[in-house]
């Protein structure tokens, strides 16, 4: 025992240790962003936006969606316009690809600090999952930002082998309405922090609040020294997000396939990389032997988060045969204990669909699916919302009996409904799971957490959560994105961030100068006629099959260059001539 104490007083004091660098704040500057033309006045007019090509204009309307009060309006920028952004953006990038990891730390933690105070109608998610992103910048980003070095291989021993990464210049991101503050800092923060400048398109349904975001970054930037032009918001339509992808160096695209389809197309024109995260159809599978009460909660959080309109939500649910009523029943009794209504007026459980079209939308999915065999078995309420408000909001509904050829277990919902449907075996529930045009993520609940991951490694997705729900997204080390119609690339994690990168592989000599590389006399120009026979040789000798024969192939390896490096014999004529 007394060996032991001191390396547990040891241990503790440590542990001490990191506990208090853990609570302690470093010190950063403060900055203040003015919210007072942003807040919501009582005198706002109801607005109703048009439907159609006759709703492009030169202006971006903005509105609440929960309660239909306008905010005002932002210009929708002509391909000119946003390439001068573009031009500022490069410029600054000039000065900030020599910016230090210190100055670019400094960056995020003024980003991290303000982010909490200063939100307008943010949800939870948005807040964790961005001040996680910069936690994990500040304490990973420079290790996987810095050179690599990796083997250099049998023939290149005398060799050092790198891998270096390099801005690639102006990032352009075009990203979706359902997490405004999320979607505009995540790849802002990568892109800068790799030492790039961010152009971002802001959804139009969601202008309103990416430019105040914007004041932001702004303040932030200018607390650091960086220069001002380095991240620019920009608002518009199809034409300015087509702008947009035309003059950056990378675009990363958050929205649906078919327009995902339509930036490939246009990124071809310049040949820049892209990243497209369109969406997913995850499906959630629940095996018998799980904690029902426990996975039922989880269950609606994953269909409803965000009133469903979330990429990674579950929108397929998989329930065992022998648990699916009792899995039901308690689903369909939270379900109808939630109500729906404008966040700001009220303690509701769930808020507005953010466009009115897409509430129709859903309405058709879920008749589709009363049409060809399936029930409602339970919805939730409305709040006090008013005759002006009943297009914005969708009650979260719960259907049962549904199959494959029902719309609502083949296409993307994007909305608060819960499809669910029993199996027999864990081989059907797999094959139900990957029966699906998407591949973002799943998610699968078991008490035995080895069939768990089993069945999780058979899905054909990009992201999987074992008895959780989207808890990757939350590990920002890990990458992000999918397959199929969901997309390619990665935001997130060490993929994302040296997906911004230029990434340049590195060969120099090891012993320089004392080892050189020099081209063998038998491949020199012009080729001897042991040429073939010298490199054969090499090859021999580096990955003959035996020892013996890369022995024997090294023997007569070193035969021929003697041969080749001693003075060539007289010969008869020169004799005789002497």
């Amino acid at each position: 025992m007394a060996f032991w104490w001191p390396l547990l007083v040891l241990a503790a004091a440590y542990a001490l240790c990191r506990l208090l660098l853990f609570l302690i704040p470093p010190t950063v500057p403060s900055i203040d962003v003015d919210a007072s033309d942003v807040l919501a006045k009582e005198d706002s007019f109801i607005y109703i936006p048009r439907k159609g090509k006759s709703a492009l204009t030169d202006k971006v309307q903005c509105y609440e969606p929960a309660t239909m009060k306008y905010l005002g309006y932002f210009p929708a920028l002509t391909p000119d316009e946003v390439k001068e952004h573009v031009a500022q953006a490069r410029k600054a990038q000039k000065v900030w690809a020599k910016s230090s990891f210190k100055q670019r730390r400094q960056f995020l933690r003024v980003s991290s600090r303000d982010t909490g105070k200063t939100m307008v109608d943010a949800s939870l998610g948005e807040i964790m999952t961005t001040c996680e992103k910069i936690h994990w910048l500040l304490d990973e980003g420079e290790k996987w930002l810095k050179p690599e070095y990796r083997s250099s291989g049998r023939s290149m021993l005398h060799k050092r082998a790198k891998v270096e990464f390099y801005p690639l210049g102006v990032i352009g991101a075009i990203v979706s309405w359902n997490y405004p503050f999320h979607n505009v800092f995540n790849p802002m923060l990568a892109a800068v922090f790799s030492g790039n400048a961010a152009v971002i398109k802001v959804s139009e349904h969601a202008s309103w609040s990416g430019c105040f975001y914007f004041r932001i970054i702004q303040a932030a930037l200018s607390a650091v020294g960086a220069p001002e032009n380095l991240v620019h918001i920009i608002t518009g339509f199809a034409e300015t997000g087509q702008a947009l992808v035309s003059s950056v160096d990378k675009i990363i695209f958050v929205g649906s396939p078919g327009v995902g389809r339509m930036i490939m197309q246009r990124a071809s024109e310049t040949l820049i990389p892209v990243t497209l995260e369109l969406g997913g159809k995850d499906s959630f599978i629940v095996c018998e032997d799980v904690d029902l009460p426990n996975v039922v909660q989880v269950a609606v959080r994953a269909a409803l988060q965000s009133s469903g309109q979330n990429c990674a939500g579950a929108e397929r649910f998989y329930v065992h045969k022998d648990i699916y009523a009792t899995f039901v029943s308690q689903v369909v009794s939270i379900v109808k204990s939630i109500c729906v209504g404008p966040p700001l007026s009220g303690r509701y459980d769930m808020g507005a669909i953010c466009m009115i079209e897409h509430s129709e939308k859903l309405q058709n999915l879920v008749n589709d699916a009363l049409e060809k065999g399936a029930e409602i078995a339970g919805r939730g309420s409305f709040g006090n919302l008013g005759e002006d408000a009943v297009d914005q909001f969708f009650p979260p509904t719960v259907l049962v009996n549904v199959n494959h050829t029902m719309k609502i277990m083949q296409e993307e919902a994007f909305g608060p409904i819960l499809p669910i449907m029993k199996f027999s075996s864990d081989e059907e529930a797999i094959k139900l799971a990957n029966d699906s045009k998407y591949g973002l993520g799943c998610a699968v609940f078991s008490g035995d957490q080895k069939r768990a991951i089993r069945i999780a490694s058979q899905l054909h997705c990009g992201v999987a959560a074992i008895n959780d729900f989207a808890s990757s997204y939350m590990c920002q080390s890990l990458p992000f994105g999918g397959v199929k119609d969901s997309g390619f690339g990665r935001f997130a994690g060490v993929e994302g961030l040296r997906a911004c990168c230029l990434v340049k592989a590195v060969v120099e000599d090891r012993f320089w100068p004392y080892v050189k590389t020099i081209i063998p006399k038998p491949i020199q120009y012009p080729v001897s006629e042991h040429g073939f026979e010298f490199q054969q040789l090499v090859v021999e000798t580096l990955y003959g099959i035996s020892v013996w024969d890369r022995l024997r192939s090294l023997m007569n390896l070193l035969k021929v260059i003697s041969e080749q490096n001693s003075p060539p014999a007289p010969s008869k004529t020169t004799k005789k001539r002497r």
